[in-house]
């Protein structure tokens, strides 16, 4: 297996290469190269081309075919998803209506992930989200207070690109002032 600059990578089956595009969590893990390891491979069929695409972990293969359910999301922006929120984000995000937490993946605004979230709900199967929530993680806070802080970022006049950088950065538990502290002092370390 080898990687290739695009986000693609060449798999060797028997003597046979295949390009898959690969998602995040499998382009992180592919940089030890010549290791051997399960990659779990969805389909893509177009009138032009069928494109295999490629993940770490079936969660993450499920939530790329969830996410092409939806009504407006291709490979691509499916992709871009998965490379801001991992699945489990991705579901609480649905979860609880957070639209900030959406409109932090490049190229997707409020309207487009408000009607996502609609979409998205009956895509996702959203009881484990709430099993998981209910064992009390404490990795996982509200996503309202991460919203507020995204919100005071933006009214600091921070750039929707630093938002989105520092947001995912972010411990996951703590106060609204605690993550806002955080996070202006990353953004005052990157300046």
């Amino acid at each position: 297996m080898s990687a290739l600059p695009s986000g693609e990578i060449t798999i060797d089956v028997g003597g046979v290469g295949y390009r898959v595009q690969a998602g995040p969590a499998l382009l992180r893990r592919c940089s030890a190269s010549g290791e051997e390891m399960v990659i779990h491979v969805s389909t893509y069929v177009r009138e032009d081309a069928i494109v295999l695409y490629g993940f770490a972990e079936p969660d993450e293969r499920a939530c790329f075919e969830a996410l092409l359910a939806a009504h407006g999301v291709g490979p691509s922006l499916a992709l871009a998803m998965l490379s801001v929120h991992d699945p489990d984000a991705l579901r609480l995000a649905v979860f609880e209506d957070d639209i900030d937490a959406l409109t932090l993946v490049p190229g997707v605004g409020r309207k487009t992930a408000a009607k996502l979230l609609i979409d998205l709900k009956s895509k996702f199967d959203l009881p484990d989200v709430v099993g998981g929530l209910s064992g009390g993680d404490p990795l996982r806070a509200s996503s309202s207070v991460l919203a507020e802080v995204r919100e005071a970022l933006a009214g600091l006049g921070y750039s929707p690109d630093e938002v989105r950088s520092v947001s995912r950065s972010l411990p996951r538990e703590g106060s609204v002032e605690e993550l806002l502290r955080a996070a202006l002092g990353e953004l005052a370390r990157s300046r």
